[in-house]
């Protein structure tokens, strides 16, 4: 008797596109991927409960694993609220809005983000190293090729999605894989995951071959 395949549906992070996962391998006999690409927001108002829904009508497959990285990883979660799913994966990411850090708690209740100019991916480069200062330069350069969502009104609206994201509680079925040199969702603030070494925010792309190995043993 063979073994039905799992399907895996991956949303990447924001402003990225899926290519991000290109270094993610599973055993092609057991898991089947497939690619869930950014839309464009309805309007600036579209809520992420229904910005989620229209995501879901993309998922062909019942009871899929959903896995998110930053940004898409709270959408995933949003997700899993309409639609069953064997399992949630998170990477670079947060399980509820208590894991924000004090500095992204600080721009969510100043409002700053509506001072943000998203023109172009050039200016969300600035605004990362706007908030995160010189040291995440490194790490945009490196994410940069994989940065291909460039509209201005999604960029306004995903990054006011995830500093207003209400959810209190930790959703039940969750993997959280999170490295332990994250400078956007620091660690300290995370609880119950998964820890990568040296991993930072990017670590889909640096430190895949160590997510693979906990995927392996956890899916």
């Amino acid at each position: 008797m063979t073994s039905k395949k799992k399907h895996i549906y991956f949303v990447s992070g924001t402003a990225a596109n899926s290519k991000i996962f290109d270094l993610i391998k599973l055993p092609s006999e057991q898991y089947e991927f497939h690619f869930l690409e950014w839309m464009l927001p309805e309007s600036k108002k579209e809520s992420i409960e229904h910005y989620a829904a229209r995501m879901c009508d993309k998922i062909e497959h019942p009871n899929p694993i959903l896995l998110g990285v930053s940004f898409g990883g709270v959408m995933v979660q949003e997700m899993s609220k309409i639609i069953p799913c064997d399992k949630i994966v998170l990477i670079s990411s947060i399980k509820n809005k208590y894991e924000l850090p004090k500095r992204l708690r600080f721009v969510k209740r100043t409002k700053t983000y509506r001072l943000f100019p998203s023109r172009s991916i050039d200016s969300i480069e600035n605004f990362i190293q706007f908030l995160f200062g010189k040291k995440s330069e490194k790490r945009i350069a490196l994410y940069k090729d994989y940065l291909s969502v460039r509209d201005p009104l999604y960029l306004n609206w995903a990054i006011k999605q995830v500093l207003v994201w209400k959810q209190k509680e930790t959703l039940a079925n969750v993997i959280h894989i999170h490295g332990d040199s994250d400078p956007i969702f620091p660690i300290k603030h995370i609880k119950n995951c998964f820890s990568i070494k040296n991993g930072s925010h990017v670590m889909i792309v640096t430190k895949a071959k160590k997510i693979n190995n906990i995927l392996l043993k956890n899916l």
